[in-house]
């Protein structure tokens, strides 16, 4: 690729704003400015809690080819269908596959995290409860 089709972008924390302005009222981002420097192909951003507002728990799921977060500080508690609950805490990375029904349960209130999806623009579908599974019957021995 020649050198006037790449694009170098840095964002420094000092200068950084979180905006109200994203996904989840429960959260503010900050935008690393991934989307404009990858021309839409990537969007990278800090989430963090906004102080007395906890998540609703609704059910959704993401129209996405990559999605995964790595968590700075505090810890969350997300729930997927097939998977269960699962706590996540700072150090803990976790990669969403695409299209998978979920929802954030609770979280601590520092909680912070960097998430990446790609493509920039990408819809989020609120669903309905996943239907609980039915377990096979057990048969007894004897």
């Amino acid at each position: 690729m020649n050198a006037s089709k790449k694009r170098f972008h840095v964002d420094h924390l000092k200068a950084a704003k979180f905006k109200r302005r994203g996904l989840r009222n429960y959260f503010e981002y900050r935008d690393l400015g991934i989307r404009k420097a990858s021309r839409g192909k990537v969007v990278a951003h800090v989430i963090r809690a906004r102080p007395g507002k906890a998540p609703h728990g609704q059910w959704h799921r993401h129209d996405c080819k990559v999605q995964f977060v790595y968590v700075l500080k505090g810890w969350a508690v997300f729930e997927y269908e097939g998977v269960g609950r699962v706590r996540m805490k700072a150090g803990s990375c976790f990669y969403q596959p695409p299209g998978i029904r979920h929802r954030e349960i609770r979280h601590s209130n520092d909680l912070e995290m960097i998430e990446v999806v790609s493509p920039a623009d990408f819809k989020t579908v609120s669903l309905e409860k996943p239907r609980a599974r039915k377990s096979p019957a057990r048969r007894s021995r004897g």
